[in-house]
């Protein structure tokens, strides 16, 4: 079944031009974030790219007590809000409950429904009536058609600006594979599908306190998926991702993303 494309502020999820989400896992300071997206900005502009802003205010699933979360929802979302109006850029972050789903509404281009909650239908509910366009990632413990039950009740509040994110499925302990059948599947059905390869490559508290891994393969998995056929790819990105307060095993180092842009566009255009 063709999907119909989805605008998220100038960027069309869908259409002719792939679509990336780009930026760091988290919020780590107000002047990190800026920084980042400046600098994310200035590169796809340099390599025509569209691409929507992300990062999070707050890691709320994170593996220990100890670890860094974030900062407040609403000084998060202010940040985010000045940000895309700034840079003239769309912007998404992911929300928990209800009540954050109200307050992200307010001020943000896409919600993203976390991995974890993506069944959570109260969440879904509030995400819907904001009236924004809603990401949801695909469980780690979900099979692809199960996105249709999620796509059901977003219709059924009201929504149909909606796309699913593909961000690997639960293979064993602490590890994840990304079976690619899942783009082919999922678009087949009618939605629009994004590839997260930063998160397809985690090993969940694969180093006890904290979750490690494959940072390396995150590249090859965004250029098979390129290939595969899907929407747009889900990259998180830091500028020294050995200090990055959280995902750090993960996130693609920010000098390396020209490159993998170029890659990935040239991809598209051979299997477009």
């Amino acid at each position: 079944m063709k999907t119909k494309p989805l605008r998220v502020g100038k960027v069309t999820i869908g259409g002719q031009r792939p679509a990336f989400i780009l930026g760091p896992c988290v919020i780590e300071s107000e002047k990190f974030v800026w920084r980042m997206a400046k600098r994310i900005a200035e590169i796809c502009a340099a390599e025509d790219v569209d691409f929507i802003f992300k990062a999070s205010y707050d890691k709320a699933n994170r593996t220990s007590v100890r670890s860094f979360r974030g900062i407040d929802v609403r000084e998060g979302c202010e940040i985010l809000s000045a940000i895309g109006r700034d840079l003239k850029i769309p912007v998404t972050t992911d929300v928990h409950s209800p009540a954050e789903a109200g307050i992200a509404g307010e001020k943000i281009d896409m919600l993203q429904i976390p991995a974890f909650l993506c069944r959570q239908t109260d969440l879904l509910h509030a995400a819907a009536e904001t009236g924004r366009v809603v990401n949801v990632k695909k469980g780690q413990f979900l099979a692809p058609w199960d996105v249709r039950n999620i796509a059901d009740k977003l219709i059924a509040f009201g929504n149909s600006k909606f796309c699913f994110t593909e961000r690997g499925t639960t293979f064993g302990y602490n590890n994840l594979v990304a079976d690619l059948r899942s783009l082919y599947w999922i678009r087949e059905a009618g939605y629009r599908v994004i590839f997260d390869a930063t998160h397809s490559v985690q090993r969940p508290s694969g180093a006890g306190d904290f979750t490690s891994g494959d940072g390396d393969l995150a590249p090859g998995l965004a250029r098979a998926a390129m290939a595969m056929g899907c929407d747009g790819i889900f990259m998180e990105v830091h500028e020294n991702p050995a200090r990055a307060l959280s995902d750090g095993p993960n996130q693609i180092p920010l000098k390396d993303l020209p490159k993998h842009l170029r890659m990935l566009m040239a991809i598209h255009a051979a299997v477009s």
